[in-house]
C-alpha cells in the first residue's frame, strides 16, 4: 500500500460523478418516479407550518377550525403515503443497482482473460464484489433523489420563511452560510478516508485468503502468530482510516446540527422580543420556528447525500478500475465441421510466449506435434515451459509468434469455445468447486446422465467412497471428508465423464497411493486408446508408461522418444531419472521427474 500522502483522492467532479451515473442510467425512470414522490413529500412538509398558522389564526375569531384542521391532517397523510412509497421504491432500486454491479463484476472476472484476472489477487476481486458494491448502494440509488428533494426543500423553506418574516430569515441565513463553509471543508475528507479504508480491506482480504489457502503450511511452519499479525495489521490499517472517516463524519454532523440549533435559539429570542413589541404575530413566530426546525432536515439530507456521493464515487472508481480486464469472446471464429483423422490432433509451430515483465520467453520457437492417439508425457526442469505450453493449448494466453493448429486448422480461425470443447483439463491443484459432488462431476458436461457419472467415478475407483457419503452424489463437497488424493480423483472423473479428444493432465497422480495410481493409469490407458493424453509428468511411472516422452528445456523441445531411447540419447533426461536414485529397469516406481 502506498504512503498515506500518495493515496489517490476522488473529488466530486463531473467525470467522477459520471462513473457513478453509469450505474444509475439503466434505472433512470425509477429514479424519476422517486424524485416525483419525494417532491410530493417535500411539498406536504413545506405546507404544514402554514396550515398550523391557519389553525392558530382561527383561535379566538369564532371561525370554524374544520377546514384548517382537515387540511393539516390531509398534509400529514399525504406526507406519510409519499414517504412510504419513496422509501420502498428507493430501497428496491438500491438492491437492483447492487445486483447489477455484482453481476457485471462477476461476469467480467469469470469471462476475463486469465492473465488480466490473475494480475489482481483474489481477495482484491472479492472486495470489489462485496464491500465496494455496498458503498455504491445508497450513493447510486438515492443520492439523486435526495439531492433534488433536499435542494427543493431547502429553497422552499427559505422562500416561505422570507414570506413570513425577512428579519428572522437573515439571522437564519447567517447560520446556514457558516455551516455550509465548514461542511465544504469537511466533506471531501470523508471520501478520502473511506477510500483508504476500502483499499486496506482489499489487502486484508487478499492476505487472509492467502493464509487460509496455505493453512497447513502456516501451521507446519509455526507461523500462526506471524500470519495473524500480518492480517491484523491490515485490519488495523482499515480501522484507522474508518475511524478517521467516523471522526470527520461526526464533525460534519455536529457542525450542521449545532449550527442550526444555535440559529433556532437566536430566532426564538429575537422573535419573542418582536412579539412583545407587537411587531410579530405569535402564529407567525410559531410557523417560522417550525420552518427553522424543518430546515435541519434538508441540510441533513444534503450533508448525507454529499457524504454518500463521496463514498459512492470512491467505490465506483475502484469498480471501474476492473474495466481493463479484457473479456474473452469465446464464440468468435468457426467450429470444426469434422475430425480430420489423417492429421495430428494438435500442432505447435515456432510458438513463442513471453510474460509481461519477463526478461526471456517462457516458450521460444516451440515445435510440437501431438498425435491423435496415445499418451504423451512432458518432462523437464522447472521453468522449462511445460505449464506455459498447456496455457497456450487451452488458449488461456495468445502466443507472441507462431501457429497452433487443432485438427490441422489454425487456432486463429477457430472459436475459443470450439478449442476448449475438444480438450479436457485437470490442473495440478485440482480444485473442487462449491456445490455437491454431482455439481462437480457435471461441471464440464451438465447434460450427462447419472450412469455416466457413476461410470467416471468407478473408473477412478471412487464410486464406493461416494456411495458411502451421507447423500451420495448430492453431498456438498464442504461436508465431505475427501482426502487430497480423493479430491484429485473427483477432478479427474470430472474430466472423463465423457472422453475428450485431448486430455491434459498436470500430473493427475501426484497425491495418489500406489493402488489408486494403478486405477488412474488404467483411465489414462483407456482415454489414450480413443484420444490422446498429454501429461506434465512428475512421476517416473507416468513417464515410462507413455508412448512418447517430450523433454523440454528453455521453452523448447530438447528431445523426443521413449523412456529407453531417451536414457541412451539425452543426457538431461538421464540426469532427471538418475537424480531420483531409481533403477531405470524398474518401470513401476514413482517419484518426481520434473516440475
Amino acid at each position: 500500500m502506498s504512503a498515506e500522502g500518495e493515496q489517490p483522492t476522488v473529488p466530486l467532479r463531473w467525470e467522477n460523478l459520471r462513473v457513478l451515473w453509469d450505474f444509475v442510467r439503466p434505472h433512470r425512470r425509477v429514479v424519476g418516479v422517486g424524485i416525483v414522490l419525494g417532491l410530493g413529500a417535500t411539498a406536504a412538509a413545506l405546507a404544514m407550518p402554514l396550515a398550523v398558522k391557519r389553525v392558530l389564526d382561527t383561535i379566538g375569531t369564532g371561525a370554524s377550525m374544520t377546514g384548517p384542521v382537515t387540511l393539516l391532517l390531509g398534509l400529514v397523510v399525504l406526507g406519510m403515503i409519499t414517504g412510504l412509497a419513496q422509501w420502498v421504491l428507493l430501497g428496491r432500486l438500491a438492491e437492483h443497482i447492487v445486483l447489477d454491479a455484482r453481476t457485471s463484476l462477476v461476469r467480467r472476472f469469470l469471462h476475463g482473460t486469465l492473465g488480466d484476472v490473475q494480475r489482481r489477487t483474489p481477495g482484491e476481486l472479492v472486495t470489489r464484489v462485496t464491500s465496494d458494491t455496498v458503498l455504491l448502494r445508497e450513493a447510486a440509488s438515492s443520492s439523486a433523489v435526495q439531492l433534488v428533494n433536499g435542494t427543493v426543500s431547502l429553497v422552499g423553506t427559505v422562500v416561505l420563511m422570507a414570506v413570513l418574516d425577512v428579519q428572522l430569515l437573515l439571522s437564519t441565513l447567517v447560520a446556514i452560510v457558516v455551516v455550509g463553509v465548514l461542511m465544504a471543508v469537511l466533506l471531501p475528507r470523508i471520501g478520502v478516508a473511506q477510500r483508504r479504508a476500502q483499499e486496506a480491506v482489499g489487502e486484508l482480504g487478499s492476505t487472509l485468503e492467502g493464509g487460509l489457502r496455505a493453512l497447513r503450511t502456516v501451521k507446519a511452519s509455526r507461523a500462526e502468530e506471524r500470519q495473524t499479525a500480518q492480517v491484523v495489521d491490515r485490519a488495523r490499517e482499515s480501522a484507522r482510516h474508518s475511524i478517521r472517516a467516523v471522526w470527520v463524519t461526526a464533525a460534519a454532523w455536529a457542525v450542521a446540527g449545532g449550527g442550526i440549533q444555535l440559529a433556532i435559539i437566536a430566532i426564538l429570542g429575537i422573535g419573542a422580543w418582536r412579539v412583545e413589541q407587537g411587531g410579530l404575530a405569535v402564529s407567525t413566530l410559531v410557523a417560522f420556528l417550525l420552518y427553522a426546525f424543518n430546515i435541519v432536515d434538508p441540510i441533513t439530507t444534503l450533508t448525507q447525500t454529499f457524504t454518500q456521493l463521496q463514498s459512492g464515487v470512491a467505490a465506483a472508481a475502484r469498480i471501474r478500475e476492473t474495466e481493463d480486464i479484457r473479456i474473452e469472446d469465446v464464440h468468435a471464429g468457426r467450429a470444426l465441421a469434422a475430425t480430420a483423422s489423417d492429421r495430428p490432433v494438435l500442432e505447435l509451430r515456432g510458438v513463442r510466449l513471453t510474460y509481461d515483465g519477463a526478461a526471456a520467453p517462457a516458450v521460444d520457437d516451440l515445435d510440437l506435434v501431438v498425435p491423435r492417439r496415445g499418451h504423451v508425457a512432458l518432462v523437464g526442469p522447472s521453468g522449462a515451459g511445460k505449464t506455459s505450453t498447456f496455457s497456450l493449448v487451452l488458449r488461456f494466453l495468445p502466443p507472441d509468434a507462431g501457429t497452433l493448429l487443432l485438427d490441422g486448422v489454425p487456432y486463429d480461425e477457430l472459436s475459443i469455445d470450439t478449442v476448449r470443447s475438444r480438450i479436457g483439463y485437470v490442473e495440478q491443484e485440482t480444485p473442487l468447486l462449491a456445490g455437491t459432488v454431482r455439481d462437480n462431476l457435471l461441471f464440464r458436461h451438465p447434460e450427462a446422465d447419472e450412469a455416466e457419472l457413476w461410470a467416471a467415478l468407478a473408473a477412478v475407483r471412487l464410486d464406493a467412497t461416494v456411495r458411502a457419503l451421507p447423500q451420495g452424489l448430492d453431498t456438498p463437497v464442504t461436508a465431505t471428508s475427501l482426502s487430497g488424493g480423493e479430491r484429485q480423483r473427483v477432478a479427474l472423473a470430472r474430466a472423463v465423464v465423457r472422453t475428450p479428444q485431448v486430455l491434459l493432465l498436470d500430473e493427475a497422480t501426484a497425491q495418489l497411493d500406489g493402488l489408486t495410481e494403478v486405477a488412474i493409469q488404467e483411465v489414462i490407458a483407456r482415454v489414450a486408446a480413443q484420444g490422446v493424453v498429454v501429461t506434465i509428468a512428475h512421476r517416473l511411472s507416468t513417464v515410462v508408461d507413455a508412448d512418447a516422452i517430450v523433454v523440454m528445456d528453455g521453452g523448447r523441445v530438447r528431445a523426443t522418444g521413449t523412456h529407453a531411447e531417451l536414457l541412451e540419447a539425452d543426457e538431461m533426461y538421464a540426469e532427471l531419472v538418475a537424480a531420483l536414485r531409481i533403477s531405470t529397469t524398474v518401470a513401476a516406481d514413482a517419484g518426481p521427474v520434473g516440475l
